[in-house]
């Protein structure tokens, strides 16, 4: 019995030291639309897009020439989606968002995130959900949209629209790196999209660079240099080490604390008002997440029954 305790033990701290990482990953996604908001005082929706993703981009290539790792040409294509939809694409639309709507808010529509991929995942890898786990995601998305509407005045802004859209493109690209993740490490996927993309990253900066860093304050400056170095890299980094050290199906889990840690830092960082009704959807966004996950996967019945 001694033997078999202490046996397990390695595992146990391997899980936990995973869900730490993980919950490092999440706290660093978190603060990317609180952090987005304050860059957008001083850089523009398309510099900020493009410079944090040829900042991570250079850390990337830097990580992958000092491991010595080896391009997979097989997946470039899959690497170049990825790219397009993690490195660009939600950067973009969530950037854009940001520019009428509060952090908070966003927190709050973006808390469908995790129930989104799993419906992503369970349309391309031909998995059987239940009705369950579809009544979820219809709940949840109508919650989303409640809220909207309930905070928005009755009416849909458009930050609610980049919001939906980004949320839909996002999910797709977490499903794709997923995927690549069974062939290589889940932290060299991301370095990889990001080094496949740099061309466009690094012309785009260029084009859009502008008098940004001339005008901006230090906190402006530390936003954008948060959002490469932090939302970009080291936050994907972390994610993917803790989903890997411990187990998908438990670290995933902790991303349904990610609007609440955006609530925080739009509260302290911004200024922001959260209000009881706020916290009300984002508590109950994050319930329907929960059990459609749980609810993922109707048990397979026998052959021939």
């Amino acid at each position: 019995m001694l033997q078999t305790a202490s046996s397990d033990q390695p595992t146990i701290l391997r899980e936990n030291a995973g869900l730490a990482i993980g919950f490092i990953g999440v706290a660093i996604f978190g603060g990317t639309l609180p952090a987005t908001r304050v860059a957008l005082g001083a850089f523009s929706p398309l510099f900020i897009t493009f410079g944090r993703a040829a900042l991570a981009s250079a850390a990337a290539a830097l990580i992958l020439v000092l491991l010595r790792r080896r391009f997979p040409r097989r997946d470039l294509g899959a690497l170049l989606l990825a790219g397009v939809l993690l490195v660009f694409a939600f950067p973009l639309l969530s950037t854009l968002a940001m520019q009428t709507v509060p952090a908070a808010h966003g927190a709050v529509v973006l808390g469908i995130l995790p129930l989104a991929t799993s419906i992503f995942s369970a349309l391309l890898t031909g998995e059987r959900p239940s009705v369950l786990f579809w009544i979820c995601g219809v709940a949840g998305a109508a919650l989303v949209v409640t809220f909207a509407l309930r905070d928005g005045g009755m009416q849909l802004s458009a930050g609610d629209f980049w919001l939906f859209l980004a949320a839909v493109l996002v999910s797709l690209g977490y499903v794709i790196s997923g995927r690549l993740s069974r062939k290589m490490p889940g932290w060299e996927v991301i370095c990889w999209a990001l080094v496949v993309t740099a061309p466009v990253s690094l012309v785009a900066t260029i084009f859009s660079w502008g008098n940004g860093f001339a005008t901006a304050s230090a906190t402006e400056t530390a936003a954008f240099f948060y959002l490469g170095l932090g939302s970009m890299f080291l936050g994907f980094f972390a994610w993917n080490v803790g989903l890997a050290m411990g187990g998908i199906a438990r670290v995933s889990q902790v991303q349904l604390l990610q609007a609440f840690v955006t609530l925080t830092i739009s509260a302290l960082l911004l200024g922001e008002e959260v209000t009881g009704e706020t916290l009300i959807f984002a508590l109950a966004v994050m319930v329907t997440v929960m059990v459609g996950r749980w609810a993922r996967i109707a048990p397979q019945t026998a052959k021939g029954r």
